[in-house]
C-alpha cells in the first residue's frame, strides 16, 4: 500500500470511495452484508476504476481493466483485496508504463490493497502452468474498463478445452492441499469462513467445477440451487461482519468473533452462549450443504474435452444435448475426443445423434474449412478408429456424412469368398490398417514402418472408406466407386493433389494384388512397368498398405503368409526401382505428360516459360508434384538473377509445411537450408534437391513445426524466410544460429543411440553416386551431413529423407563435377562423414 497521501485534486475520488465503504458498512451493521450488498459495493468500485482509467492518460495500444477472483464474482467485502488484470493489446513500452502509474498510484493512495497482474494479450498464447491460482482467478474475469474487444479476444485465447482441463486438475489438487491444512473436516471450532472445508472457497470451487465441465451439473446435485444460494449469502454475511469488526481482511471466526458476529446478526438468546450456539449451528448446516455439493460435483463432473463435450465414466457425452441437437457440425468432435482419450462415445450421445441425424445433409456436418480439416484429421489411423467409425455407422452418422457409404449398408455380395457385408468389410479394412500402424508383431513391423512414413495417412483411410461404395450395384465396382468418391472428395474440398491420390487408390485398389499374385515379379520388366505405373514412393506405400488391409478383410484365411511375402517383395523391388534410379531420367521437350500440364496452364504462364523451367529436371518431378505446385515453382523461379533467392512457405491441412527455394547454384545451399530449418526447431520429413541444365536449383522441403515457432509467432513465417535469405546470401552464419542447439547435439553425439552407418553405391544409378546414411535422428543432422558433402566439392542433386522412430535414414544422390565419385573420392567422403557422425571430427 502506498504511503503517499491523496493530493487536493483527489478529494472527489476519496469522497466517492469513502461513501461506497460507508454504505457497505451500514448494510453490514444491519446484518445485511450478503450478496446484494457486496455486489452493490463492487459496482461502486467499478465506477471508481472507470474514472481512474479515464484520468490515467492514453496508452499506445488497446488496454482493458479486468476484475479477477472474488472481485470478478462481485463478492467484494469491505477489506477484500481488489484483484485486477491490466491487459494490453500489444507490447508494453514507455506509454503503457506511464498509463500503469497513472492508473495504479491513485488507487494505492486510497488505502486499498490491489492484487494486480499485467499481461500482454500474446502472453495467453501459452498456458502459465506454473501459476494455477492465477488461472483460477481468470475464470472469474469480468471487464471493468477499457477495450471490450480486447477482453473478448482474451476470452477466445483462454477458454479452450485444454486450458479448462488443466485448471480443473489444478483446482482439485489445490483443494486437497487446502483441506489438508484443516485435517479434512468442516467441523472446526474456529472455522475460516473463506478457506475451511465447506466455506466460501469450496462454494466457489463447486461452481467452478460445474462451469468447467457441465453447466447443468448442479441442477442434479444433492442440494437445490436455493439452498446453495442461501448458504452462500449466510457465509458472505458472516465474512462481512468479520471484516467490519476486525477492521481488516480477517476471515477466521474465532471464539471472540463468534460472540460479536452473533450479536451483530441478531441471533436470539438469553446469553452469549445461546446466541453463539445458534450461529454456529447455522454455520455447520450451511457448510455441510456446501461440502456435500462439492463432493458430489467432484465425483460426477465430466472432464472437459471439447466444446459442449465432457468425459465421464460412460464415455464422451454432450453436456447440453439440446445445444448439440442444433449443431450437427459439433458431433464429430465427440468421436474425435473419444478417439483421443481411448474411450467410447456415451450411449446418451449416440441416442441424441440417432434421434436427430436424419434432419441434416452431408454439408451440415462440415460447413467450414476447419470442420473439413477436423474430419480428415479424425481419419488418421490409430487405435480405436475402427470402433469409433462403427459407432458412427450404428447411430446413422457415417452414412449421412458420407451418403456414398450409406448405399452399401448391410449390402450382401454373393461371390463365395467374401465373408462379411460390404459395409463391415470396408470398416474391417480400416481396422486392419489401424492394427498394422500400431502393431508390435515382429512379422508386421515392416508394414508398420511403411505406415509411419506416410505423409498423409488420412487420405489412405478415406480411400479405404470409399473404395467399395460402387458395390451397391453389380457392375464393375471400381469404376462406380471412383465416380461416387469424386462427389465425396469434392464436398471435402481436397486439394487437387490429395483428390488425385484418393481417386487413384480407389480406381487401382486391386492392381497391386494382381501383379503380386498373378505376375512373375522376379522379372525386372514387370517391376519396371509397375514402378512406372505407380510413379512415386508415397503412392506405392499407400497402395501396398491398402492391398494388405483389403485382402485381410475378405476373410480370416485369405491373406496367407506366402501372399503377404509376395506383396512385400513387390513393394521392396518397386521401391528400390523408384528410389535408386530416382533421377536418372530427365524431362525432355517432347516428354509424355507435358501436353496436359501445358494445356491447363494459367494465363500468366507461357508454354515457353514452363518448358524452359522443366527441361532437364528429373522426370519424376512431374509425378512428385501436382500441376498447381509446378506452376507455383515456375513463378518462383521467374526472373531470377545471380545472388537472388526466391522462397515460398505454405502449410497444408495436416500441419505439414512446404518450403520451396529457387536460386542459381550456390555452394552449401542445401546444407544452409537444413541449418536454418533446424535452428527454428523444425523436423524435416522430406527433401528434394533438383537442378536443371540452366543452373537453376529448386530445393523443396517438407517439415513440421515441432517447437511451434510458426504457430505461436504472428511474424514467424516472415522471420524464417528473412533468415533463410540472409544465410543463403552470406549475410548471416547459420553455424552461429545453431550453436546453442548444437551443444545438445554434440552431447548426444558423444554416445549415439545408433552406431552411424555410411555407404556409397556407384552401381544402382547410371548418373549418380548413391550415398546412404543411417544415424541417430538429431537436431542439425542434415546440416552436418550435407555440409560435409559440400566440403568435398560434391553436389546434392536429390535427397530422400526418412525416419524410423529415432533413426534417420537419408539417401543422397550426389555428383562431383557432373560425374560419379571415384573410389578414392567415395572413401574420403565416407570416412569424413563417419567421423563427423561419431563426433570425432
Amino acid at each position: 500500500m502506498s504511503v503517499t497521501q491523496p493530493g487536493p485534486g483527489d478529494s472527489t475520488l476519496v469522497a466517492t470511495f469513502n461513501a461506497a465503504r460507508l454504505e457497505l458498512k451500514a448494510d453490514v451493521l444491519r446484518g445485511a452484508g450478503g450478496r446484494v450488498a457486496l455486489e452493490r459495493y463492487a459496482d461502486r468500485v467499478d465506477a471508481l476504476l472507470r474514472q481512474l482509467f479515464a484520468e490515467a492518460g492514453g496508452a499506445s495500444v488497446p488496454v482493458a481493466i479486468v476484475a479477477l477472483g472474488g472481485y470478478g464474482r462481485r463478492h467484494l467485502c469491505v477489506h477484500s483485496d481488489i484483484d485486477l488484470l491490466v491487459l494490453f493489446g500489444g507490447r508494453i513500452d514507455a506509454a503503457e508504463e506511464q498509463f500503469l502509474r497513472g492508473f495504479l498510484h491513485p488507487l494505492w493512495d486510497l488505502g486499498v490493497v490491489v492484487g494486480h497482474q499485467v499481461r500482454e494479450l500474446d502472453d495467453f498464447a501459452q498456458l502459465e502452468t506454473d501459476n494455477p491460482e492465477f488461472l483460477l482467478a481468470l475464470l472469474d474475469a469480468r471487464p471493468v474498463a477499457g477495450a471490450r474487444q480486447l477482453f473478448d479476444r482474451f476470452g477466445v485465447l483462454f477458454h479452450t478445452p485444454a486450458t479448462h482441463a488443466f485448471i480443473l486438475t489444478s483446482l482439485l489438487q489445490l483443494m486437497e492441499e487446502r483441506h489438508a491444512r484443516f485435517n479434512g473436516t468442516l467441523y472446526q471450532l474456529e472455522p475460516d469462513v473463506k478457506e475451511a472445508p465447506g466455506a466460501l472457497r469450496d462454494l466457489a470451487a463447486t461452481r467452478t467445477i460445474a462451469m468447467l465441465t457441465d453447466p447443468l451439473l448442479l441442477r442434479r446435485g444433492p442440494a437445490d440451487a436455493a439452498r446453495v444460494d442461501e448458504a452462500e449469502d449466510f457465509l458472505l454475511r458472516v465474512r462481512s461482519t468479520l471484516h467490519l469488526e476486525a477492521g481488516r481482511n480477517q476471515n477466521s471466526l474465532s471464539h471472540e468473533m463468534q460472540e460479536r458476529t452473533a450479536n451483530l446478526l441478531g441471533y436470539p438468546g438469553t446469553g452469549h452462549g445461546q446466541r453463539v450456539e445458534r450461529l454456529m449451528s447455522d454455520y455447520f448446516r450451511h457448510a455441510r450443504i456446501v461440502a456435500r455439493s462439492l463432493e458430489w460435483a467432484r465425483r460426477s463432473a465430466p472432464l472437459p474435452v471439447g466444446p459442449n463435450l465432457g468425459l465421464s465414466r460412460e464415455g464422451v457425452r454432450f453436456l447440453d444435448p439440446l445445444q448439440a441437437a442444433r449443431h450437427p457440425a459439433s458431433w464429430l468432435g465427440a468421436f474425435r475426443s473419444a478417439l483421443e482419450h481411448q474411450t467410447t462415445v456415451a450411449e446418451e450421445a449416440l441416442s441424441c445423434i440417432q434421434q436427430h441425424v436424419d434432419r441434416y445433409r452431408a454439408d451440415d456436418f462440415f460447413p467450414q474449412a476447419v470442420d473439413r480439416v477436423a474430419l480428415l484429421h479424425f481419419l488418421t489411423p490409430r487405435l480405436g478408429l475402427y470402433a469409433r467409425l462403427s459407432e458412427m455407422h450404428d447411430c446413422g452418422l457415417l452414412g449421412r456424412v458420407f451418403p456414398e457409404f450409406q448405399a452399401i449398408s448391410w449390402r450382401v455380395v454373393r461371390d463365395f469368398y467374401h465373408k462379411y457385408t460390404v459395409d463391415e468389410h470396408t470398416l474391417l479394412t480400416i481396422r486392419n490398417l489401424e492394427r498394422v500402424s500400431t502393431t508390435d508383431e515382429p512379422s508386421r513391423r515392416r508394414f508398420r514402418n511403411v505406415a509411419s512414413e506416410l505423409v498423409h495417412p488420412e487420405l489412405l483411410v478415406l480411400a479405404l472408406l470409399l473404395h467399395d461404395v460402387g458395390k451397391w450395384r453389380d457392375d464393375d465396382h471400381t469404376v462406380e466407386s471412383e465416380r461416387m468418391a469424386k462427389e465425396a472428395v469434392d464436398r471435402l474440398q481436397l486439394t487437387a493433389e490429395a483428390r488425385d491420390t484418393v481417386l487413384f487408390l480407389i480406381r487401382h485398389h486391386i492392381r497391386m494384388s494382381l501383379v503380386a499374385f498373378r505376375r512373375d515379379t522376379e522379372d525386372p520388366e514387370i517391376v519396371k512397368e509397375f514402378a512406372a505405373f505407380i510413379g512415386s514412393e508415397e503412392r506405392l506405400k499407400m497402395l501396398c498398405l491398402m492391398t494388405l488391409a483389403d485382402i485381410e478383410a475378405v476373410s480370416p484365411d485369405t491373406l496367407t503368409p506366402w501372399k503377404e511375402e509376395l506383396l512385400w517383395r513387390l513393394y521392396v523391388d518397386t521401391y528400390n526401382h523408384l528410389t535408386q534410379r530416382y533421377g536418372d531420367d530427365r524431362i525432355e521437350r517432347n516428354q509424355a505428360g507435358l501436353d496436359e500440364l501445358l494445356r491447363q496452364r494459367p494465363d500468366d504462364l507461357s508454354t515457353a516459360e514452363i518448358t524452359r523451367f522443366l527441361e532437364g529436371l528429373p522426370q519424376r518431378y512431374l509425378q512428385l508434384f501436382a500441376p498447381e505446385a509446378i506452376y507455383r515453382h515456375v513463378r518462383l523461379a521467374r526472373d531470377i538473377h545471380p545472388d537472388e533467392v526466391h522462397v515460398s512457405l505454405e502449410r497444408d491441412h495436416s500441419g505439414v509445411w512446404t518450403l520451396a527455394v529457387a536460386t542459381l547454384d550456390k555452394p552449401f545451399l542445401f546444407s544452409n537450408i537444413c541449418g536454418v530449418l533446424s535452428s527454428y526447431g523444425t523436423n524435416i520429413i522430406r527433401g528434394h534437391a533438383l537442378t536443371n541444365p540452366n543452373g537453376l536449383v529448386l530445393d523443396i522441403f517438407q517439415f513440421t513445426d515441432e517447437d511451434r515457432f510458426l504457430e505461436l509467432n504472428a511474424d514467424g513465417q516472415e522471420r524464417l524466410l528473412q533468415t533463410l535469405q540472409d544465410v543463403v546470401a552470406g549475410a548471416e552464419d547459420v553455424a552461429i544460429r545453431l550453436r546453442g542447439r548444437e551443444r545438445g547435439v554434440l552431447q548426444s553425439r558423444a554416445a549415439p543411440r545408433f552406431a552411424p552407418v555410411v555407404r556409397t553405391d556407384n552401381g544402382a544409378s547410371g548418373r549418380y553416386t548413391i550415398l546412404d546414411v543411417v544415424a541417430t535422428n538429431a537436431i542439425g543432422l542434415l546440416y552436418r551431413i550435407s555440409g560435409t558433402i559440400s566440403k568435398h566439392g560434391c553436389d546434392v542433386d536429390l535427397v530422400l529423407i526418412a525416419t524410423e522412430g529415432e533413426k534417420a535414414i537419408d539417401v543422397f544422390h550426389i555428383t562431383k563435377g557432373g560425374s560419379k565419385l571415384t573410389e578414392a573420392e567415395q572413401q574420403a567422403l565416407t570416412s569424413d562423414l563417419q567421423r563427423t557422425l561419431e563426433g570425432t571430427l
